[in-house]
């Protein structure tokens, strides 16, 4: 296995756990938060905010944004299309939507009290516009993997 292989295989193993949690929100976590009580929902992504930055999710999410950068600077000096996609993908599809869409929101739902009427009226609006932007970072992270799957196959 080269290393170039092996910078693939790793990425799209990181991409794809990554994408995996994401796509467990997408699928079943919101949906269940927003069937809550406005102040049992925002309580409970309250907490989750602060849970997930813990060595395991971080590593996984930032250690695949160091490959992600790694596949797009092999991959300018292979010419590998497919290990630039991925590497993009991740960099900007997951890392850079998370950043950009979903922490913000995250930081305005954790400067409300949970049992609040402004939680209660935002709430709405935060898994609406969280989800949507969750999608695009889940299909992102999928997809960044299957391209730097690709990379091993050709």
């Amino acid at each position: 296995m080269s290393g170039t292989d092996l910078l693939a295989l790793l990425t799209a193993l990181g991409a794809a756990t990554v994408g995996g949690v994401f796509y467990g929100f997408s699928s079943f976590v919101m949906k269940a938060l927003a069937q809550l009580p406005a102040a049992q929902g925002v309580a409970a992504m309250q907490r989750i905010n602060i849970v997930v930055i813990n060595p395991w999710f971080m590593g996984a999410f930032m250690g695949t944004l160091l490959l992600s950068i790694a596949c797009v600077v092999v991959a300018v000096m292979a010419g590998s299309a497919a290990l630039l996609a991925g590497g993009l993908l991740y960099a900007l599809g997951t890392f850079g939507v998370t950043m950009a869409f979903n922490v913000p929101r995250n930081n305005r739902l954790a400067r409300l009290d949970a049992a609040s009427s402004d939680a209660a009226a935002y709430w709405p609006t935060y898994v609406r516009e969280w989800t949507r932007w969750n999608h695009v970072r889940t299909a992102a992270a999928l997809v960044a993997a299957a391209c730097a799957v690709l990379v091993c196959y050709s």
